[in-house]
């Protein structure tokens, strides 16, 4: 079976995107075929767009909430100087600034920056409070937030992040302004129940939980905010209700492709890559797709996984951790999990063409759905 991208191919070397904004993204739109270089040199234009709209957001912060924003954007060490860190692959905002340009050109994308900078945000509101309720100790190679701060100061920040997005959007004087605003606070609602469901299925019995309860949650959690990127670049763009719905559902729709993708590096991803030890999902029982997807086979793996689950993981039971990996892949976990993920995939192409049927026009947001879920022969 092909196989879907591997971490490593993720975090490809960025290709050079130097001159203006427009000069940048004039290149990525004539990018050609849909290769993971060009997907990440669109990554880097969308960075170098965004950026300084976002820096400026974070220095707004007052003095302990800004420290604590800088480090967990690798601006800033832990000390409070300079930085040079990882601060993610910026698909969010390119979500964005990409469904703009398919429905408006150039010039919606540019107005749609500070839209952008929102959704990012709001996808760090939910970083730094997820490693505060999952306990995680590391994130973009480099201790969490919470683990430097303390658990307070890190909720804190991350509220203050919340408030900026929702900032942004009020002062923005583009008509469209006023239902993003609407929709991502929508958006932000669907979030914590997505999180409040995942906090539930986790204190339950392992056998207890179901496939269909966990894609919910999936697409609350992941889905919600892919979609909701794409939609707020379709209303910068002036689209209509319909075609706000069709890119919501394909961002829906790449989100859990991008959230089962997740879920396998969660297992199987190189720590060399993914900052974090090997299967640390399985060491923390994480009720992940691939996980419920095997346990619900009623295999012999899967009664030997529902006990390894049972169990709490012993620190450093690397063995322990291994078997657990196995059972999965041998219930077919793994293969359902990339097999669910083209069938979303394919899905989302689906939406996308009811909106955008041009191919070309629809160019940046296939190319970066194509990147999160790229197969190799």
């Amino acid at each position: 079976m092909a196989e879907f991208m591997t971490e490593t191919e993720l975090r490809s070397p960025v290709v050079p995107c130097p001159g203006t904004a427009e000069e940048r993204w004039g290149r990525a739109d004539d990018a050609g075929p849909l290769e993971g270089h060009e997907a990440a040199a669109l990554l880097e234009c969308t960075r170098a767009v965004v950026d300084p709209e976002l820096h400026a957001a974070l220095e707004s912060l007052p003095g302990a909430m800004r420290r604590i924003a800088l480090y967990h954007f690798g601006r800033q060490h832990a000390d409070g100087t300079p930085a040079t860190g990882d601060a993610g692959k910026a698909i969010r905002p390119a979500l964005v600034l990409a469904a703009a340009a398919a429905l408006g050109g150039p010039a919606a994308r540019t107005a749609a920056v500070r839209a952008a900078v929102a959704v990012e945000l709001v996808h760090n509101v939910t970083l730094l409070h997820d490693d505060v309720m999952d306990r995680d100790t590391s994130r973009r190679h480099r201790p969490t937030a919470w683990t430097v701060f303390g658990v307070t100061d890190a909720i804190l920040a991350g509220d203050a992040l919340q408030a900026l997005a929702l900032r942004l959007l009020a002062e923005d004087p583009h008509p469209a302004a006023g239902p993003a605003a609407a929709r991502l606070a929508d958006c932000v609602v669907e979030l914590c129940a997505g999180q409040y469901t995942d906090t539930n299925l986790e204190r339950g019995a392992p056998e207890g939980v179901t496939l269909a309860e966990v894609l919910a949650m999936a697409e609350a959690r992941t889905g919600a905010l892919l979609g909701c990127a794409c939609a707020l670049g379709a209303l910068y763009a002036g689209a209509g209700p319909g075609d706000v719905a069709a890119l919501d559902g394909f961002g829906r729709q790449a989100g859990l492709a991008f959230q089962l993708i997740d879920d396998v590096i969660g297992i199987w991803g190189d720590p060399r890559h993914t900052g974090k030890p090997a299967g640390a999902d399985l060491a923390a029982r994480k009720k992940s797709l691939p996980v419920v997807a095997a346990l619900s086979t009623g295999t012999e793996a899967a009664a030997e996984l529902a006990e390894l689950y049972g169990t709490p993981c012993v620190a450093g039971d690397t063995e322990g951790v291994a078997l657990a990996a196995l059972a999965v892949e041998r219930a077919g976990g793994r293969d359902w999990a990339q097999a669910e993920a083209a069938d979303r995939m394919a899905r989302a192409v689906q939406e996308l063409s009811r909106a955008v049927p041009d191919p070309e026009a629809a160019g940046g947001l296939l190319m970066l759905a194509e990147f999160v879920t790229r197969r190799g022969s």
